[in-house]
């Protein structure tokens, strides 16, 4: 077997990656240059939350878009997956010590204030911070990220995005709110419409925006960021029912995207979801909202061409 990697590790569950999660996540690129360490974020495989409660936790993001998220923003170059179930019949000083430090090779650990980890929870920041200290790893906590007064949180983005809020939702967490999926086969609308569409799912457990149609940024494989007009929920104009979905019509766009990863980041939104009397009113409709949505890129290039996303 070859020599464990020396690794950086940032702890937590990171849904949405928003800049409270940054803050940790920043610290570990910047310690991981300082020891000649591999920058990682170690993650659970469910939301604490949920499941101590039983209460559903709808997410922000999905493990592939955290992740996604983590090493395009900062620099995080493994996530580490670990099972929530299995690390609360652990020790927490087994977590830091056998896990941590002995199976992944942590040299230092980064961790939020309110951090808890082992059996019953029993490890918490203080624990860490002593630990650490007594075995030779380094230790940060970093305390509260607050925004106006607000402290940033998954619990406090998640109802500003389930009202379309998605501008102030991004304050919180530094970069559009955004939901990628493998691109399959929909009911073809778009082409009978004229517009080139890629039709994501919401799979269980993700939380769906406000039902409505967003200006949005459809980021492709090749990198290429596409201005698009997405609409989220049933779509009540050519559908009885059906399971809430992101249709999202690129502008100006060629290719096929089937079977590709594709995420749609949300910028604005331009009006709710509703029923048109007819599929010409609709098509009338996305031609004036690909207007809207063009006018609203056009105004911003720096921040698709230089800008975080």
């Amino acid at each position: 077997m070859g020599e464990t990697k020396r690794r950086v590790i940032a702890l937590g569950f990171f849904d949405g990656v928003h800049l409270g999660h940054g803050a940790l996540l920043r610290r570990v690129a910047e310690r991981a240059r300082e020891l000649d360490a591999v920058p990682c974020a170690f993650t659970f495989d469910q939301h604490p939350s949920a499941r101590l409660t039983g209460q559903s936790v709808p997410l922000l993001s999905s493990l592939e878009d955290r992740v996604w998220l983590m090493r395009r923003n900062y620099g995080i170059e493994e996530v580490l997956l670990g099972s929530f179930d299995a690390m609360m019949k652990m020790s927490w000083r087994d977590f830091v010590t056998e896990y941590l430090a002995r199976e992944h090779g942590a040299v230092h650990v980064v961790a939020g204030h309110d951090f808890h980890f082992g059996y019953r929870g029993e490890g918490n920041p203080e624990r860490l911070r002593a630990l650490c200290a007594e075995h030779g790893i380094g230790c940060d906590i970093i305390g509260r990220v607050e925004l106006d007064g607000v402290t940033v949180s998954s619990t406090h983005i998640r109802p500003l995005v389930q009202a379309g809020e998605v501008e102030e939702a991004a304050r919180f967490l530094g970069h559009p709110h955004l939901f990628g999926q493998r691109v399959g086969h929909g009911k073809r609308l778009g082409r009978t419409l004229g517009f080139p569409t890629v039709n994501l799912p919401f799979p269980e457990g993700l939380l769906v925006p406000a039902y409505g149609v967003y200006a949005t940024l459809a980021l492709l494989e090749d990198g290429r960021a596409i201005p698009a007009v997405t609409n989220v929920g049933v779509r009540p104009t050519v559908e009885q029912a059906g399971r809430a979905n992101a249709e999202g019509y690129l502008l100006d766009f060629d290719g096929d995207l089937y079977g590709q990863e594709v995420r749609l980041a949300f910028y604005h939104r331009l009006r709710g979801e509703r029923k048109f009397p007819s599929v010409e009113a609709l098509r009338a409709e996305v031609l004036r909202n690909a207007d809207q949505t063009r006018d609203y890129f056009a105004a911003r290039k720096e921040e698709r061409h230089d800008g975080p996303l």
